[in-house]
C-alpha cells in the first residue's frame, strides 16, 4: 500500500443509493478510487473512528481529510479535478438549488416508497435504523403510514418523473445538456433506488421513455476505476498523512464561527445520531471543517456541508 495523500477512498456499500450517487459522480470525472465496504447498519466502528461518530453513507477520505455527505464529496472532487466539470453550463447556482430537492424531498419520497412497499418484510434492525433516520423517532407509525399510503406516494413520484421526462424530450443526453453534470447523479440515485428496491419499480418507470433513455446514458458512464481497500488500510492511510485544509473564516458568518472554536456538528434532522465534536479549521458559506485527534488515527480534518447540518458552539 502506498501512502498517497491524494488517493480517493470511498467508504460505502454496494446497495446504498446515496453511495451510488457518489459512484456515478466519480464516473463522470472518470477517476480512479479505492472502495472500503462498510456495514449497512450500525455499529460501524472503523468508519466512525475516522469521522468522530458520523455514520451515514458514503464518506470520502483523501489522506487525513474526511468528507461527510455527498455535498462535500462533489464540491471537493470538483475542486481537485475541475475537468470535466460537474457544472458544464452557467447554471451552477440553479443546479445546487435543485440538488437540495433531489437529495431531500425527492429521495425521502423514494425511501418511503421502498420501505412502505416492503412493510413487515423488512428485517427489524434495518427497519428500525432506516425508519428512525428517514421517518423520525416515531418510525414504526411512519412505516405503517407509508405502507397504507403507497398509491399516494407513487403518485407524488410520478409527477416528479413527468417533469424530468419533459426536460429530456428534446433529445438531450443529460439533464442540463449534452454533458453529464452533478445533478444527473443527484437525480439518478433516487430512480436507481426505486428501480432496484421496489418490486413494482421497473413497471412504474416504464411509463417514462425519456427517463429510461437518460438512465441508460448514466449507466454507460460507469463508476470510474475502482479497486478495493480494507478499513484497516484506510485508517493507516489517515494516520500516515497530514490533513491539507487551510484555516479560513467568513466575516459574514451568521453564527460568528471562527478558526479554533470548539463545536459539534450534526445533521439538521434528528435521526438519533451522535454529534461530531472538534475544533474549527475552516468555516465558509458552504462547508465547515473541524480538527479531531485520536491516538488510533492521528489528526484528521472532518468536512461537513453547512446546508442541512447544524453547528453548535
Amino acid at each position: 500500500m502506498t501512502n498517497s495523500p491524494s488517493e480517493i477512498i470511498l467508504h460505502n456499500y454496494p446497495q446504498s443509493p446515496v453511495a451510488e450517487k457518489a459512484r456515478v459522480a466519480l464516473g463522470i470525472k472518470q477517476l480512479a478510487w479505492r472502495s472500503v465496504e462498510i456495514p449497512r447498519i450500525p455499529p460501524k466502528p472503523m468508519l466512525t473512528m475516522l469521522t468522530g461518530g458520523y455514520r451515514r453513507t458514503p464518506v470520502m477520505q483523501i489522506g487525513a481529510d474526511i468528507y461527510c455527505d455527498t455535498q462535500c464529496i462533489i464540491r471537493e472532487l470538483e475542486r481537485r479535478h475541475p475537468s470535466p466539470s460537474f457544472f458544464p453550463t452557467k447554471d451552477t447556482g440553479l443546479l445546487w438549488s435543485l440538488s437540495r430537492w433531489t437529495d431531500g424531498a425527492l429521495f425521502d419520497l423514494s425511501v418511503k416508497i421502498v420501505l412502505g412497499s416492503a412493510g413487515d418484510g423488512l428485517p427489524q434492525d434495518f427497519a428500525e435504523d432506516r425508519g428512525r433516520l428517514y421517518l423520525g423517532p416515531d418510525w414504526a407509525k411512519g412505516l405503517k403510514e407509508a405502507n397504507s399510503t403507497l398509491p399516494h406516494l407513487a403518485a407524488q413520484m410520478r409527477a416528479a418523473l413527468h417533469w424530468l421526462d419533459d426536460q429530456l424530450k428534446d433529445g438531450r443526453a443529460f439533464i442540463s445538456g449534452d454533458a453529464p453534470a452533478a445533478i444527473d447523479a443527484q437525480f439518478y440515485h433516487a430512480i436507481w433506488f426505486i428501480r432496484g428496491r421496489w418490486d413494482r419499480g421497473p413497471a412504474f418507470l416504464s411509463e417514462f421513455t425519456e427517463v429510461e433513455r437518460w438512465e441508460a446514458n448514466i449507466v454507460e458512464i460507469g463508476h470510474g476505476t475502482m479497486s478495493e481497500m480494507t478499513a484497516e488500510e484506510a485508517i493507516a492511510r489517515a494516520k500516515a498523512c497530514e490533513p491539507m485544509t487551510s484555516e479560513a473564516t467568513d466575516p459574514h458568518d451568521p453564527q460568528g464561527l471562527t478558526s479554533g472554536m470548539n463545536v459539534t456538528v450534526s445533521p439538521d434532522l434528528d435521526g438519533g445520531e451522535q454529534p461530531v465534536d472538534g475544533t474549527i479549521v475552516s468555516a465558509t458559506v458552504d462547508t465547515v471543517t473541524i480538527r479531531r485527534s485520536e491516538e488510533d488515527i492521528g489528526t484528521v480534518h472532518v468536512h461537513f456541508p453547512r446546508a442541512g447540518y447544524r453547528v453548535d458552539i
